[in-house]
This record gives structure tokens, sequence and C-alpha cells, in this order.
């Protein structure tokens, strides 16, 4: 389980992503390098880290359910996913 103080400024720097995501796209087209640089930094797209929506975990996301794998097996083994089952042979 991450830091309450980590997932925060990962919400903060997705909500910052979206603010300035229009601003961003139309500085780059215009080539307006120095205006781009006095943005903030958090506001950059490339400075988001794909974390786990319920323990806020870096490592093992699943992209398709947005949470880590450990996340992921607990809702398997509970039946909260449906169609989604653990394997055995």
């Amino acid at each position: 389980m991450a830091k309450e103080s980590v997932k925060a400024r990962q919400r903060k720097r997705e909500r910052m992503v979206a603010q300035y995501a229009e601003k961003r796209e139309a500085l780059k087209a215009s080539g307006d390098w120095k205006a781009l640089d006095e943005l903030p930094k958090n506001s950059s797209k490339v400075r988001l880290k794909n974390r786990c929506q319920m323990t806020g975990r870096p490592r093992g996301y699943s992209r398709y359910f947005g949470i880590s794998r450990i996340a992921l097996r607990d809702m398997a083994l509970n039946g909260a996913i449906p169609g989604l089952k653990k394997a055995s042979w």
C-alpha cells in the first residue's frame, strides 16, 4: 500500500495534466518552446506514473483493469471481476 502522500501527489499531477493539455498542445504546435518551459513541470504527461487505483502500487500494473497484479488476483478470487477466474490444470 503506497503512502497517502504519494497517491495524493499522483492525483494532483493527473489534474494538472488535464488542466494544461490544450495549452501544451497549442504551444507545441506553434513551436513556442519558451512559453512551454514556463508551464508547471507537473503538467507534462510524461511525469505521470501508472499506479493501481486501489492500492497505489506502481509495479505490476495491468492497464486493462487499472489495478496491480495483486489487487487483480484478490478481486478475481473473490469473484469481483465477472468472467475472470484463476486458472488451474
